[in-house]
């Protein structure tokens, strides 16, 4: 796949037409930062740096796919044309649970939106959720792969539920508004976290050549911690890539994640055994399973004396001087006045409070003393005579191997059952979850300039409104220029210089720099430098 963030720096050269950076701390006189301005000021050399909040406007325009796709939804007409609301109920559970009446709507984010973007929410709590949509025309799983992407934000954290997608298989009389938990489907993908069990699932359902069953089929789990993207609050992008050679690729923010055959990382395996158990050979009667026996011909020493005690007291341990024995360790408190409102009657005698004996605190200890016991050197326990090798062991008993009758091989499980409706059938006990800009198609490259276009401009957002530090450039001679400066770029190792990114900038709009500062962007990165 291509990496984004190496690709971020030119795409945004087309895509991010920022209009204006603000400064949260705005000074007072307005001005523009002139690069032979920069180069000629002179300062103290003074770097200081602070947090502060960031307002990013940008003229965001709704990604348009650059190729043939068989879906794709932005939402950013602000409604549901198009999906379909499940009016069906859910079976095997409470009647007031049923119903499919968890409430969707279409909005934009909480936090770090950008301005005419839109996306759609979940928005009960403890319901079930179902909606749907057809695709342009049903995928075929033949000569081409197929690309599912698209974006999820847990707006509230997550607790228990799910934000996985599924593709419907195609029917000639496909009913969405029947769409339930046992429509069938041809594969699920998508994050589902319960508890402390973070998953990125992706199922298919498997078609068994000979019976015409179905098995679903599970990938392998990622060995990477996936906690983070369930709980920062952050817009994520998740991808699936199927190719026919049967491979597969999982990818979170374009980052591979997981990856396999699904000949070989699925559970079940796709192929069963070509040899199983006799269910019909039992294990003879004679059969002797076990490798170690008791010595027949060991007998107990005469000096074993399994009588005797495991502990026995301490011969050499003498009870203390000055420990007196009649003496209670914990004695009524003498000076503890009876409550005033005690009433005899109905509270019963009235005891003081029980105290330490000072008694006791000035000796060794007080109460009947006792010989501490220690473990017995004599004692031996009931005598076993020694194990030794088993002369007739077998073995252990196996049924023997006959061939499959339900074998199969099927090599290109690829060519799984067509599928033309995308669903959500979702259960949360968070509500606020959003999604965003689905796209199913088979071209990588229109994958990712639909990632570029939508979700990468959410992620520069997020990471500028996160935690922005000012830094000011300041010259420490009169001979030295901006462009010796780098500008740090936190969190990747790449860096730019000053004055190549206050070029970039100017070249993208002459607006961006307002009340002394301007922006400079690093990849995903935006610092400030100040004039």
């Amino acid at each position: 796949g291509i990496n984004m963030r190496l690709k971020c720096l030119p795409l945004f050269l087309g895509l991010l037409l920022i209009t204006a950076v603000v400064w949260a701390e705005e000074e007072e006189e307005d001005g523009e930062v002139d690069v032979e301005e920069l180069e000629e000021k002179n300062t103290e050399s003074e770097t200081k740096t602070s947090k502060a909040t960031l307002n990013v406007i940008m003229n965001y325009k709704t990604p348009v796919p650059t190729g043939e796709v068989y879906f794709a939804e932005t939402f950013d007409g602000g409604n549901l044309e198009g999906w379909v609301l499940s009016k069906t109920k859910k079976e095997d559970v409470d009647d007031d649970i049923a119903k499919y009446d968890g409430r969707w709507t279409v909005e934009e984010l909480k936090e770090n939106q950008v301005s005419g973007d839109k996306g759609l929410v979940l928005k009960s709590k403890a319901k079930h959720h179902a909606i749907s949509a057809l695709l342009k025309k049903p995928f075929v799983f033949n000569d081409e792969p197929l690309i599912v992407q698209y974006e999820v934000n847990f707006q509230n954290s997550i607790d228990c539920g799910g934000a996985y997608l599924k593709l419907l298989s195609h029917t000639e009389d496909q009913n969405l508004e029947a769409f339930f938990d046992k429509t069938p489907y041809s594969i699920m993908f998508g994050p589902d976290k319960c508890g402390e069990d973070y998953k990125l699932h992706f199922i298919f359902r498997h078609k068994n050549p000979q019976t015409g069953d179905f098995e679903e089929k599970h990938a392998k789990r990622a060995d990477v911690d996936l906690k983070k993207y369930y709980t920062d609050k952050k817009t994520h992008l998740y991808t699936l890539v199927l190719k026919p050679d049967n491979s597969f690729e999982m990818l979170i923010d374009q980052y591979v994640v997981n990856k396999g055959n699904m000949l070989e990382d699925m559970t079940p395996p796709i192929n069963p055994s070509k040899e199983i158990d006799d269910p019909n050979d039992q294990k003879p009667e004679d059969w002797d399973e076990d490798p170690k026996i008791a010595d027949p011909d060991a007998v107990k020493p005469e000096d074993w004396d399994e009588n005797a005690p495991a502990k026995i007291v301490d011969p050499d341990t003498h009870k203390p001087e000055g420990w007196l024995d009649d003496e209670p360790e914990y004695i009524p408190d003498p000076n503890a006045p009876k409550p005033e409102d005690w009433d005899e009657e109905m509270d019963g005698e009235w005891e003081p409070p029980q105290i330490s004996n000072p008694k006791c605190e000035a000796s060794p200890g007080c109460g009947v003393w006792e010989i501490p016991m220690i473990s017995n050197p004599n004692y031996k326990g009931k005598w076993k005579p020694p194990l030794i090798d088993n002369p007739k062991y077998q073995g252990v008993w196996n049924p023997r191997k006959i061939l499959n009758p339900d074998y199969f091989e099927d090599l290109n499980p690829f060519k799984m059952t067509p599928f033309s409706a995308v669903g959500l059938e979702l259960w949360s006990m968070t509500s606020e979850i959003l999604f965003d800009n689905f796209i199913i198609c088979s071209e990588k490259a229109v994958s990712d300039q639909w990632a570029a276009d939508g979700w990468a401009l959410k992620k520069m957002v997020a990471s500028a409104n996160e935690s922005v530090h000012l830094q000011y450039i300041t010259n420490s001679s009169s001979n030295s220029k901006p462009s010796d400066k780098r500008c740090l770029s936190s969190g990747f190792s790449q860096a730019v210089s000053s004055l190549e990114c206050l070029l970039f900038v100017k070249n993208v709009s002459q607006s961006i720099c307002t009340k002394g500062i301007c922006c400079c962007i690093c990849l995903y990165n935006i610092q400030f430098i100040s004039n």
